[in-house]
């Protein structure tokens, strides 16, 4: 049986490698993705950045307030003056920073001690200027500090009398889990790459067959039904963990186009991570190969297979997320269920931390049993029946 199964497991994984164009696609999608959009996020990044250190802000109405431009030029900033049409332009992402609106009386108002409504416009719509919306409300809120300081001065009030304590802030999160933030989409594209390269292979060689009518010839052979089922499994779940190999690998050399320094300088993914990625796939791609083959033996031709194959393909994509709507932090069913299991020890290999037997055991007993299921229904359905 083991011979049987190793000689149907090289024709089939020979004839998945063969077909070029789907292995092209299934590249481009499945490796080429993720890199991509990494650098996209970079770039949107780096933008923002850019524009943070270029210190420039936005002003309707600056003639009215000379002090508030004595503020912001002491604090090096450019300011810029608004357009007469900027909430328009505001609207259709024209500007990409939000705008100060001076009112006229400012700086009288002030002078009498009361206080001013300025007004910071933007627009929910325009990411651009909802973004700087945070870095400019500060300083229009460091200039309240200190005009507040100096009247307290003028009457001879020290500024102290209005804290109770003093706040400092402290991060407990180490430099390796402030950094796994940003690499949340890895493990998610790693573990996609494993679910799209196995299915077109799974279903070839279970319904593709049988719809090209190859399939009754290979029955009739002497081999058992379960070396046969064995090393069609083996071959689609190889070309499974083939593809997220080259997916995991891939972000490697992705870090390289990196626009942001301070993006590059905290993604922290190289060969140990990737491999370990490998590690915890391995059991998922089994599980996966076996469960699109149960589902694409009962159907006739490829198409169906492909519509029956669409329910799992959603399942299986949306798991990883129930780890990010989840704000209770990581759980222990998380790892008694497939694709949960491995985004979750895969974010833990990006944090630092360790796995443990208790953390892997969960899932390679329900990927173990879900791909013995998958290949006993198999080989059932091929011993049992006569496909037509």
């Amino acid at each position: 049986m083991i011979a049987g199964a190793w000689t149907v497991f090289r024709k089939e994984l020979l004839d998945a490698l063969r077909d070029r164009r789907t292995l092209f696609m299934v590249l481009l999608s499945s490796v080429g993705l993720g890199p991509l959009v990494l650098v996209l996020v970079s770039t949107l990044v780096s933008s923002i950045e850019k524009r943070a250190e270029a210190r420039e802000v936005v002003v309707h109405g600056m003639e009215h307030a000379p002090t508030l431009r004595n503020y912001l030029e002491r604090q090096t900033y450019v300011i810029r003056a608004a357009p007469a049409d900027y909430e328009r332009r505001l609207t259709d992402s024209k500007i990409a920073d939000p705008v100060i609106v001076v009112p006229p009386g400012f700086e009288a108002e002030l002078a009498r001690g009361d206080a001013p409504l300025v007004e910071l416009v933007s627009s929910a719509a325009n990411q651009r200027a909802q973004s700087g919306s945070g870095r400019v409300l500060q300083l229009l809120r460091g200039f309240n500090q200190e005009q507040a300081t100096l009247r307290l001065a003028v009457r001879g009030v020290s500024p102290l009398a209005l804290q109770a304590m003093r706040v400092e802030e402290r991060d407990l999160a180490d430099p390796a889990t402030r950094a796994a933030q940003l690499t949340t989409m890895v493990p998610y594209f790693v573990l996609m790459a494993v679910l799209y390269g196995a299915l077109n292979a799974a279903l070839d060689t279970t319904a593709g067959e049988r719809e090209r009518g190859s399939l009754e010839p290979l029955l009739m052979n002497p081999t058992a039904r379960s070396a046969l089922v064995l090393g069609k499994w083996g071959a689609v779940a190889s070309v499974g963990i083939l593809i997220a190999v080259l997916s995991a690998f891939s972000f490697i050399p992705g870090q390289w186009l990196l626009q942001s320094e301070t993006l590059a300088a905290m993604f922290q993914y190289g060969a140990h991570e990737a491999l370990m990625f490998i590690a915890l796939l391995l059991p998922l791609a089994g599980a996966l190969a076996a469960l699109l083959m149960a589902i694409a033996i009962r159907c006739k031709t490829f198409k169906e297979a492909q519509a029956n194959a669409t329910v799992l393909m959603l399942v299986f994509s949306l798991l990883p997320l129930l780890s990010v709507f989840n704000q209770e932090g990581e759980a222990p069913w998380h790892r008694w269920v497939p694709a949960l299991a491995q985004v979750t020890l895969m974010s833990r290999v990006l944090k630092g931390e360790p796995i443990g037997a208790e953390h892997v055991l969960p899932t390679l007993l329900v990927c173990a049993l879900v791909a013995a299921a998958g290949i006993a229904f198999v080989a059932r359905t091929l011993r049992s029946a006569v496909l037509k």
